[in-house]
């Protein structure tokens, strides 16, 4: 047996006692949901299952106080509560109802009590809508979808962590710290970025925005703070999980971008993404591969520039590690635009003007 394996059933061992423990003290399971996204043909519905204790209270995830000053005092005490939110039991194998408009569907949580459906022929209109989800013997939740009109062209996906947000810490413990840190004025918010998106947006405003990171779904109610107090438009979340897989002890965080990548092309055939990263760790050859296969999908890419001290911060060396070759890159073999700048005030310079040179040129074919 590999040592994956090993630990895959060492992690489902522990869960599994805990679950068991959880109950007998009165804990029961609780569903969160996660936004999901779709078309008018199909969503994805995503929640979790965690136990949790009916007694404490619940905490709403946007009740924290903003003006306090970050002390050490409130810093131990997000710590204690982001805590809470990280290490959970998971439930999973539960059975599980979603309700999604006309539909319908009965599933179970995976081993890591995730839900992550399909619902097809919903019948929900273009926009925002909640659906519910119904774990056994939890209450009953509701889960925001965006459901994106199918006459919609254009679309963004942004990396989080050293694109729209800078902590200035080491790569690997920039989940604990969104985590166990969760007070938003202990984080930088990258300048003009949020300007960036809503300028895009005033020429595409019906265009959806896709936040992709290979954070953990834990720390999704911090990072939803962050960015509406700095201002950024509302948008799903891809996250993924931590731990063990059947393949590795750790999750690919580059697989996990690659996937989501094509789940968005084949959600969305239509739309040409505007696809946005920093230069820190694997964006730029990630979304250059993605762009070599399907340019006529991608509008531009967007590269965010870390200064040396976060480049030393993000992977150990004063210089971006990774580059798509000078000759073999989607813009010398299919004409699809890179801009790189130091923040999103030098991107705005460039990146409206190259989507418009894009749109022309595609348009031409």
């Amino acid at each position: 047996m590999g040592l994956s394996r090993v630990v895959n059933a060492a992690e489902d061992s522990i869960n599994r006692r805990s679950v068991v423990y959880l109950r007998k003290r009165g804990w029961r399971p609780r569903t969160i949901g996660l936004a999901g996204y779709g078309s008018v043909r199909s969503v994805h519905v995503l929640g979790r299952v965690i136990m949790a204790d009916p007694a404490a209270e619940q905490e709403d995830p946007d009740a924290t106080d903003e003006s306090a000053p970050v002390s050490p005092i409130n810093v131990a005490a997000e710590a204690q509560r982001g805590w809470r939110s990280f290490f959970t039991a998971q439930v999973g194998f539960l059975p599980v109802t979603v309700r999604a408009g006309d539909r319908t569907l009965r599933t179970t949580t995976d081993r890591g009590g995730y839900i992550d459906v399909i619902v097809r022929d919903h019948g929900l209109e273009p926009g925002w809508h909640e659906v519910e989800i119904e774990a056994v013997a939890a209450e009953p939740v509701t889960a925001n979808v965006l459901v994106v009109d199918p006459n919609v062209r254009t679309g963004i996906v942004s990396d989080i962590d050293d694109t729209i947000m800078v902590t200035m810490l080491p790569r690997v413990f920039i989940a604990a710290w969104n985590t166990f840190v969760r007070h938003t004025t202990a984080r930088k918010a990258v300048p003009g970025m949020a300007t960036l998106y809503h300028r895009i947006l005033e020429g595409h405003p019906d265009a959806p925005v896709f936040y992709l990171s290979t954070g953990a779904w834990n720390t999704v109610p911090t990072l939803r703070r962050f960015m509406r107090k700095h201002g950024y438009p509302e948008g799903p979340m891809l996250m993924t999980d931590w731990g063990p897989t059947p393949t590795g002890l750790f999750r690919s965080g580059v697989e996990h971008k690659r996937t989501q990548l094509r789940n968005l092309l084949i959600t969305f055939p239509e739309i040409r993404w505007i696809l946005v990263g920093d230069d820190g760790q694997h964006d730029p050859v990630v979304y250059d591969e993605l762009a070599r296969e399907h340019p006529r999908h991608i509008a531009a890419i967007a590269i965010r520039e870390l200064s040396p001290a976060e480049q030393v911060l993000a992977h150990g060396t004063p210089e971006a590690i990774e580059h798509p070759p000078a000759m073999r890159n989607a813009a010398a073999e299919h004409g699809v635009p890179t801009v790189q700048g130091r923040d999103g005030n030098a991107l705005a310079t460039l990146l409206p003007d190259v989507i418009a040179e894009r749109r022309e040129a595609l348009a031409s074919r």
